[in-house]
């Protein structure tokens, strides 16, 4: 847990103490309720890896709960499933729109409990491990938070996302999509939002530490059902600094390391792989803990 203290401090200082310690409770009671086993350590080294689009595998959960037995006689040990929650599905699933939901297609249009919980727990009867993409840097334009934010400047969710009066901010950040998108900056009403990838996917706000929170609690409603790990998309351009790239920052790298700190103290030796495409003196720094 002092691990966890310390990370926050270097990325907020001591503004917003009241919304770790009341986190922390929350921490601790999730902790006490997961009731599943810890995994191996560093059982990652030594499984093989299988990854799959659910849909183009075998249509949804049901069929591909179907293909364990199959899987399992090839010798596979570990589903790595693309995007899977739920998402308008305009960038192939990594803008999300609930981070607490498959995808109900995936499901066929059952609940939830019904039908991803039951595939997991057959996958964990075989021994197959179970991890899948989350797109974290952004979301939907349709997530509910941003659907909120849109709505005025003094809503509770205004401050999830980056809004300027113009366009001018962070102009060292380069454009990843050059050639598709023209800017950073989409025009909402009287304002604009900051985007990295595609106009429909604005970046959150992680200075904004109530966002850090609650992408936590997305990791943590997971590991719950028992979900072996994930995979993090877009993972250097979580901080963005005035004057910078916006990419590697110090932060950034902080808010990975928090993220691993409270896996850890909550279900040890849960998967966390960042997505990052960068230089490899830029990759390196991303290994460890």
């Amino acid at each position: 847990m002092n691990k966890i203290k310390q990370l926050w401090k270097e990325i907020y200082g001591t503004s917003s103490d009241d919304k770790l310690q009341d986190f922390i409770s929350e921490i601790e009671t999730v902790k006490q309720e997961i009731s599943i086993a810890p995994n191996e350590a560093e059982w990652y080294k030594d499984v093989t890896v299988y990854s799959i689009y659910v849909d183009l595998f075998n249509k949804n959960f049901q069929g591909l709960e179907n293909k364990l037995d199959y899987l399992q006689e090839l010798g596979v040990s570990c589903l790595w499933l693309l995007p899977i929650l739920d998402s308008p599905g305009r960038d192939a699933g990594f803008d999300i729109k609930d981070y607490r939901k498959v995808r109900p297609d995936l499901l066929d249009f059952k609940p939830q409990d019904e039908v991803f919980d039951a595939f997991l727990e057959k996958a964990h009867q075989k021994g197959i491990k179970v991890l899948f993409d989350i797109a974290i840097n952004h979301t939907s334009e349709e997530h509910p938070w941003f659907m909120e934010s849109k709505k005025s400047k003094e809503n509770a969710y205004r401050d999830y996302y980056i809004w300027e009066k113009d366009d001018k901010k962070y102009e060292d950040a380069r454009i990843i999509f050059y050639g598709i998108e023209e800017s950073n900056w989409k025009k909402e009403g009287d304002e604009y939002f900051f985007h990295r990838f595609f106009d429909f996917q604005p970046d959150l706000n992680y200075r904004n530490a109530q966002v850090l929170i609650q992408m936590t609690r997305n990791f943590l409603f997971w590991l719950k059902k028992g979900v072996d790990g994930f995979r993090a998309d877009a993972i250097p351009y979580l901080w963005k600094e005035e004057g910078t790239d916006c990419e590697n920052l110090p932060q950034t790298h902080n808010i990975v390391k928090f993220f691993r700190a409270v896996i850890d103290y909550v279900r040890p030796n849960t998967l966390l792989l960042a997505e990052a495409c960068q230089k490899p003196k830029e990759v390196v720094k991303y290994f460890g803990n």
